[in-house]
């Protein structure tokens, strides 16, 4: 699950924030994180807990003190990370989004992975019709605007 993530992430970033100085390709990077990271190494810490995505964003905040300019590039990514929670319902599977709050982690379930074929492609489908959306919003059908997104992660309206 790729399109839901980046789609409804990266407009609810632009929708919320409506910044042009975002780096929204670290916004996807973030929002792709948690099930990259579980599927990778599931014996690892389990980034679908929203204990991990707060030590994330305490690190990034910590680490970039003084530093605006490296806070302002890296902070989309822990909010990324947010975004995929939320949309993922994680919040529903306690042992997970409160670990290790509330359990060991032994039993973790990484929430993208355990549904519904049916329900994964309309999930998909409504991330297509958001990229789509956006791909008209930010006017990406003209060069300078997709290179600029390419180059700098930039978005803003046409």
């Amino acid at each position: 699950m790729v399109l839901w993530f980046v789609g409804l992430t990266v407009l609810g970033m632009w929708a919320v924030f409506n910044d042009p100085a975002i780096d929204y390709r670290f916004v996807a990077a973030g929002a792709l994180l948690p099930d990259v990271a579980d599927v990778a190494d599931p014996w690892a810490l389990p980034f679908h807990s929203v204990v991990i995505v707060a030590a994330v964003l305490g690190l990034v905040m910590v680490a970039t003190v003084r530093r605006r300019a490296t806070r302002r590039l890296l902070l989309p990514v822990p909010i990324g990370m947010f975004g995929h929670l939320v949309l993922d319902g994680v919040f529903g599977v306690t042992e997970v989004f409160w670990w290790p709050l509330s359990s060991d982690g032994m039993n973790r379930v990484i929430p993208s992975l355990d549904r519904g074929l049916t329900l994964v492609v309309v999930q998909e489908l409504v991330g297509l019709v958001a990229l789509l959306w956006g791909w008209r919003k930010f006017g990406l059908a003209d060069a300078t605007r997709r290179r600029a997104l390419v180059e700098n992660g930039r978005l803003s309206p046409a």
